[in-house]
This record gives structure tokens, C-alpha cells and sequence, in this order.
């Protein structure tokens, strides 16, 4: 590959940053697919000429090399410490190594920088297929993959710019509320200002779509949800535990019910009644989007929402085979509600 004055080796994304575009548009004119990407003649022969003055030669072994199957697929993945991520960990290698393929999985700890830097390092080996599951950007690696001709797909949250396998977070939460105010009501209880949401970051859209489904089960019932009483403090146990804490000293009672928005920041929620208030785990209606049979243990009134995770890969491996086109649609997976001791 050519070299710039400093011997700093040109790539494509030298070449974006110049012209002020994107590497995957770099990328489609330099292999000529602009075309197809509705790029402007114009708009490539400009990039042409910049990277002919900035000494760019496409690297022939990297390309006959991209033009081999690797045989390898790799996943990033934002966390290990829930049977949700861990069980897609575990059915993504099991499926990996059924179609013949080495899995190649790493945590990025729902950091930005690190998913890109890990996308990179798996592209450099060659890979053959990238899975984003709780990407942060999906997009954006979509992005850097497609400048170097490899697919991504994306799992538990959606992109715009590959398939998205996902749960249908909206009708889980819907469906878990409803169980939760159906007892409430059988119990006599009074839960329409006492039922909280805790947990989850309102921006990213699996929390967005379960705040939606909790709010219409609430309309549906013939109340209204009070804003004060949505929680979504972030994931982190502690984070769900100071906000828990934080509501109960503000309002001076318990909730009635409860809908917490993960196993971990459940968590957090039972450390707090753990350490201030054990009897209430015996009292409060708790329902958990995710599910982990040790809660149980903890709480008697514990409904769960159990994320189908063997028809979400799955289906994620029949797009990635071929067998189901469906271009960069988001696809729901039905989530399963489990009542109580089940």
C-alpha cells in the first residue's frame, strides 16, 4: 500500500476524514459499487482524485485475501453478568460451531470507543460475519464492517442499517404489567399510585418500548401512570438500589408492585430490602424483564418476562444463512411471561 511523506500507511478512513464523508462511501467508490449507493458521479470522482493525490493503492493481498471464507464469526457483547447475555453467548457458539464456524466473542462493557476498537481487531483477523448484540452504534460499526465488505447483524437492540433481531419489548412489558395489576386487583390491593418502574436508560430503545407497554397496560386498566414513579436509572444494581431508596424515603411507604426493568437491577432493589425492610420481599408484587430462577428464592410474588433467546439466534443465523431475507427489517421475538414460582 502506498505510503503518505510521514510513512504513515493511507486507508480509507484517511481518505473520509479528508473528504469529509463516510469509509464506507470511500470504500463502495474505490471498489466501484457507487452506484449502487446512489453516489453522485461527481461526489466519486472527487474522492478519486483525493485519493490518487494522497497516494492511495488498494491492498491487492488484503483483497484476494476478504475474497476467502475465514470460517470465522465474531459477536461483541455489552456484559457477562446476567443468563441473558450469557445464554446468547453460549446458543451463539453451540449454532457457530453446528454451521462449522470458530465463534469469536468479546465483552465491551456498553462502552462506545471499546466496541469500535473490537469491531476493528475482529476485522483484522479476517472474519467473516460480525454480530452486535447491545451495541451502542450499531450503525456506526455497520458502517466500518461494510467498508470492508463484511455483513453485520444486529441482536437485542435494532440498527437501521443491517437485520435487528429482537424481543418484542413492547408487548412483554404490556403483558407483565397486566399479570402484575391483575393480582394487585385479585389481592384487593390499591397499586394505582403505588407502582413503580425501576431500571433500564430511557434513551436506548428496549426501555423506551417496555416504559410504552407499561404505560398502555396502566391506560388500559383505567388508570394513569405517574411520571414521578418511573425509575429508569440506568442498569447498574447500585444504580437501581439508590434510586429505590431515594423513592421510598421521598414518599414514606412501599410500592405495591413493582416492574423492574432487568435481573440486575433487581438486584439492586433486593439488596435494599434486604439490608431495611426484609418483610416487604413477602408483600411487594415484583415482575423482572428477564428472568433468573434464583430470584425466586428471594421474593414469593415474582413474575419474570424470559426473553426467548433460542429463537432469537436462531433466527439470526437463518438471516446470516440466507434462509429468510429480510434486509435491515427489525424482527420481534415473543418474549415468554412467567408467573409466580414458575
Amino acid at each position: 500500500m502506498a505510503k503518505t511523506d510521514t510513512n504513515k500507511q493511507v486507508t480509507i478512513y484517511d481518505i473520509a476524514d479528508r473528504a469529509g464523508t463516510s469509509a464506507s462511501t470511500v470504500g463502495a467508490v474505490l471498489n466501484g459499487s457507487w452506484r449502487n449507493r446512489r453516489i453522485s458521479e461527481e461526489r466519486a470522482n472527487t474522492i478519486r482524485k483525493l485519493a490518487s493525490e494522497m497516494g492511495y493503492a488498494p491492498n491487492m493481498q488484503a483483497r484476494a485475501l476478504r475474497s476467502v471464507r475465514s470460517s470465522m464469526i465474531g459477536m461483541i457483547i455489552p456484559m457477562y453478568d446476567n443468563r441473558y447475555f450469557g445464554a446468547i453467548a453460549e446458543r451463539f457458539e453451540t449454532a457457530s460451531r453446528a454451521r462449522g464456524l470458530l465463534p469469536m466473542t468479546s465483552c465491551t462493557h456498553r462502552d462506545p470507543e471499546l466496541e469500535l476498537a473490537t469491531v476493528r481487531q475482529m476485522l483484522s483477523y479476517n472474519v467473516d460475519h460480525i454480530v452486535c448484540t447491545g451495541a451502542s452504534d450499531p450503525d456506526g460499526i455497520a458502517e466500518i464492517c461494510r467498508a470492508q465488505n463484511v455483513p453485520t447483524i444486529n441482536l437485542d437492540l435494532p440498527g437501521t442499517a443491517a437485520p435487528s433481531i429482537i424481543s418484542d419489548n413492547y408487548s412483554g412489558a404490556y403483558k407483565l404489567t397486566e399479570a402484575l395489576i391483575e393480582r394487585a386487583d385479585a389481592k384487593g390491593l390499591n397499586w394505582q399510585d403505588e407502582f413503580l418502574f425501576v431500571g433500564g436508560r430511557p434513551t436506548d430503545h428496549n426501555t423506551s418500548e417496555r416504559i410504552r407497554g407499561f404505560k398502555d397496560a396502566f391506560n388500559h386498566a383505567g388508570a394513569r401512570p405517574i411520571e414521578d414513579n418511573i425509575l429508569a436509572c440506568g442498569y447498574a444494581a447500585s444504580k437501581s438500589k439508590a434510586a429505590f431508596s431515594a423513592k421510598v424515603k421521598a414518599s414514606g411507604r412501599m410500592p405495591t408492585a413493582m416492574f423492574v426493568n432487568s435481573t440486575i437491577s433487581l438486584e439492586g432493589v433486593f439488596e435494599w430490602l434486604a439490608q431495611n425492610d426484609r418483610a416487604a420481599l413477602d408483600t411487594i408484587l415484583f415482575g423482572s424483564f428477564d428472568w433468573d430462577p434464583f430470584a425466586q428464592y428471594m421474593a414469593q410474588n415474582l413474575f419474570s418476562v424470559r426473553q426467548d433467546v433460542t429463537a432469537m439466534v436462531d433466527t439470526m443465523f437463518q438471516v446470516i444463512d440466507n434462509a429468510a431475507p429480510y434486509g435491515s427489517d427489525v424482527i420481534h421475538i415473543q418474549p415468554i411471561v412467567m408467573s409466580e414460582g414458575t
